[in-house]
């Protein structure tokens, strides 16, 4: 996660999806915005300096510490290299849906995904729907 500095703002998603250099990694942030959109119902917003687009919202509660903090259910961020997929829930665990979607790393939370084009869509839809599921009450 980014961390405790990462705070939900008023910032434009447009104007950041169009200020992607990348003509491809644009077009995929439309496809993810649209899809996270259908899943959750929810408009996209700007989470922090790091440009994450975030959907809904919840209190996480750091472990530890116990201090709580708001966090986005669900997102993305377009970066140079690849787009990092924030899931709510250990996507580790989810390793049939993981052998089907094709080329990405992972970590506990995390997809990291060159461009739509190397990955099963319906797939990443399941894995999004899952995330949902994990965070909504």
């Amino acid at each position: 996660m980014a961390g405790l500095a990462t705070k939900e703002t008023d910032k434009s998603v447009d104007a950041f999806i169009q200020s992607v250099e990348n003509a491809s990694k644009r077009e995929d942030s439309l496809v993810l915005v649209n899809m996270m959109r259908e899943v959750t119902g929810c408009e996209p917003k700007i989470w922090g300096d790091n440009f994450i687009i975030g959907f809904g919202k919840y209190t996480y509660t750091r472990k530890g510490s116990k201090e709580e903090f708001e966090w986005f259910n669900l997102g993305f961020a377009p970066r140079k290299t690849k787009i990092t997929v924030y899931l709510t829930f250990d996507i580790s665990k989810e390793e049939e849906l993981l052998s089907k979607l094709g080329k990405s790393k992972w970590g506990k939370g995390c997809l990291y995904i060159n461009k739509l084009a190397d990955v099963d869509l319906t797939v990443l839809r399941e894995l999004i729907v899952k995330s949902k599921e994990a965070t909504w009450h």
